[in-house]
């Protein structure tokens, strides 16, 4: 059951956000690829004050919040290691990872700052752009603010992007192309976050390229080009079978491919990430138009950072056993 010469894994999945269906479905994917020959791997699902450890599809016991152990057979498990594969709150924010700084548990994503700097996309493009990475013109309205459809149309043109200001998995986005629709779309925003952020629209193609560093040695990913059937690259495009098409390694010219890791490569430092993380962008006359940060990109079988380390030729348990070898050195 437990050899305890091998580190003990928490593999955490779960979450409050809309996103925690396909965080449990990431976190399933990083648990079968951690190497059981030199760690013991346990799956902890959270969702609001509610954390547990599972294991075969079956609860076998709370984790203890003081120190995040657990008792199993009279027998009390601490965890050396945290993969956190929550996206949205508190996996991708911050919060997860101070609780974590406060036990010294090492764990797989960037630190307390970068992760919230990178979850509040307003602040993030906002320091991003200070720094010359070009990106689209936006505004943010709190949850209360009054919506003027009219000035923000003048301001930003249309269609407009309105999304939560602190989200993911493209819950609660909507490509508004009328006055009219304004409102509902900040309305939809705000069900998911406190704020939202409009955004002018950038008529370009999508790509998506992922990074990681591992002892001090940075590994830039081949790069994903997202074609989405739908609008845009909506909730529906990224988690159904053949409702986009996902080309790894993307057709650009050597070129583009180079400018887009590069900028991948110069963001991740920028906002001192750690971990794994994927960054988004639109290319519009072969300029790269800053979209977000993904700090914890989605591990599902189909989802981009599998894809681009296959891609790579290198599998996700080397991946993985590299980050988590590196954090307990």
């Amino acid at each position: 059951m437990n050899n305890t010469n091998k580190p003990n894994i928490a593999v955490i999945a779960g979450g409050d956000s809309s996103e925690f269906v396909v965080s449990v479905k990431s976190g399933a994917n990083v648990l079968k690829a951690i190497d059981t020959t030199k760690f013991n791997p346990w799956l902890v699902e959270m969702q609001g004050k509610n954390w547990e450890v599972f294991q075969d599809g079956e609860k076998i016991a709370d984790i203890d919040k003081s120190d995040f152990s657990f008792q199993i057979n009279n027998e009390k498990i601490n965890f050396d290691f945290a993969y956190i594969t929550i996206h949205g709150t508190p996996g991708e924010d911050g919060i997860l990872q101070a609780y974590f700084e406060l036990l010294k548990i090492p764990y797989s994503t960037c630190n307390v700052h970068s992760s919230s700097l990178t979850f509040n996309k307003w602040v993030c493009n906002n320091y991003l752009r200070n720094l010359g990475v070009l990106m689209a013109n936006s505004l943010k309205l709190k949850k209360g603010d009054s919506v003027d459809a009219n000035a923000i149309v003048e301001k930003l043109g249309l269609p407009i992007f309105v999304k939560p200001n602190a989200g993911g998995s493209s819950f609660g986005i909507t490509k508004v192309k009328e006055l009219e629709q304004v409102e509902e779309a900040v309305q939809k925003a705000w069900k998911e976050s406190n704020e939202a952020l409009i955004e002018q629209f950038i008529d370009g193609l999508e790509f998506t390229c992922g990074v990681v560093k591992i002892k001090g040695e940075k590994t830039v990913f081949p790069i994903t080009e997202v074609l989405p059937k739908n609008e845009f690259f909506d909730f529906e495009a990224k988690y159904t079978p053949g409702a986009a098409e996902e080309i790894t390694p993307a057709r650009l010219p050597e070129n583009l491919f180079k400018k887009c890791q590069q900028l991948t490569s110069e963001i991740y430092d920028l906002c001192e990430c750690s971990g794994i993380v994927r960054i988004d962008f639109i290319l519009k006359d072969n300029d790269f138009y800053f979209l977000e940060v993904n700090t914890t990109p989605g591990m599902t079988a189909t989802s981009f950072i599998p894809q681009q380390i296959k891609a790579m030729g290198k599998t996700l348990q080397e991946i993985i056993t590299q980050i988590i070898e590196d954090k307990l050195n």
